[in-house]
């Protein structure tokens, strides 16, 4: 029978290039591909043969399309995980939904619940007044949206914006406007590289020694590794899951540390968490059909290394805390990976909507 250290070793161990390429950005990839191999190999789940169709899209939605479609009309597990982009994720879920409505789709983060993790908790420790550097597409915009709504509702208020081109280099004009509008916090609504960038040349215009908070919307502990401390000290940004939260983390993070020479961010471990828990449906339901194990899966609990507690709605959002964090200053690290000082739990019952808030189909 298959077990979480085997579950590990698949999901560390295969695709390991796509890995090292996208562990830069904090995630996995696509490297559940190995999985298959395991779980038959392994003769777990019963002895039902799982087959579990990855794909490393780099941004190409089409691509993800048809990887999602053939998942869907496949008789093997239906089953689309991770991402490296929001529109991989979307162009995945729609192809995998249009072959197969039952089909469970495990899609990693939700931008509305970090933005409630970081805007509504930073204005009740009192920053109450923001400038966001959002980069302009409907990405960033979605992000600056949901974040400054949660600001003006917890009792903040939004001084101004500025849009910014997607792979922009220079920062230094765009950050002297967010630093001259005195706003307490400057909110990031960006992503990978562009985040990466921001961060270094806030540091190089001595913004957050200044006095002002760089709050990045969408951050994990991978960037923060790239980044060093000296750059990144003094950032604030929320995780679901941080590897030295408490023992089980601790433990989980070590094991994964042992394989890769990398502690996991909220991304790979809510990729490892997302697997196991479909894994288990599978074994509990007694069948691969996408109907009874998606039943399952939202009546089983989510207990592991990733959450305690967990709740997979009914409209297929897996619902857990969330944690802000400051990322600490160089001489506050005692040991390699220690970057973070928790500030604030947010309970995940107010951190994300309700299924019928969500307005999903599958809660009409």
């Amino acid at each position: 029978m298959f077990n979480a250290e085997a579950l590990l070793d698949a999901l560390v161990s295969a695709g390991s290039q796509a890995a090292a390429q996208a562990g830069q950005q904090g995630g996995l990839g696509s490297v559940l591909g190995g999985l298959a191999e395991q779980v038959q190999r392994s003769g777990g789940l019963g002895g039902l043969a799982g087959q579990i169709l990855t794909q490393a899209t780099q941004g190409l939605g089409e691509a993800a399309r048809q990887t999602g479609a053939q998942q869907g009309a496949d008789d093997a597990l239906g089953r689309v995980t991770g991402g490296l982009t929001a529109g991989d994720l979307l162009a995945q879920a729609k192809g995998a939904l249009d072959s197969n409505p039952a089909l469970a789709t495990a899609v990693l983060g939700g931008l509305g619940a970090l933005a409630v993790g970081t805007g509504g908790a930073m204005v009740k420790a009192g920053g109450d007044s923001w400038y966001f550097l959002t980069v302009d597409y409907a990405f960033g915009h979605a992000l600056e949206k949901d974040t400054a709504d949660i600001v003006k509702a917890s009792g903040g208020k939004v001084l101004g914006a500025v849009r910014i081109p997607l792979n922009t280099s220079d920062y230094s004009s765009f950050l002297l406007q967010a630093q001259s509008s005195k706003a307490k916090v400057l909110g990031l609504a960006n992503a990978g590289a562009d985040t990466i960038n921001s961060i270094k040349q806030a540091a190089e215009f001595g913004i957050v020694a200044g006095g002002q908070k760089l709050a990045a919307l969408l951050l994990t502990a991978s960037e923060v590794h790239g980044l060093g401390l000296k750059a990144a000290q003094g950032t604030v940004l929320t995780e679901s899951f941080y590897w030295d939260l408490n023992d089980k983390t601790r433990a989980f993070g070590e094991r994964f540390y042992k394989r890769t020479g990398r502690m996991p961010s909220m991304i790979q471990a809510g990729t490892y968490s997302a697997t196991l828990s479909y894994l288990k449906a599978i074994k509990a339901a007694g069948t691969k059909d996408s109907e009874a194990v998606v039943k399952k899966l939202k009546e089983l609990p989510v207990d592991d290394a990733f959450t305690t507690g967990g709740k997979v709605q009914a409209n297929g959002r897996m619902v857990t805390d969330l944690f802000l964090f400051e990322v600490k200053k160089p001489e506050e690290s005692k040991r390699p990976w220690d970057y973070y000082k928790l500030l604030a739990k947010v309970p995940g019952n107010t951190a994300y909507p309700t299924a019928q808030e969500s307005g999903c189909p599958f809660t009409k």
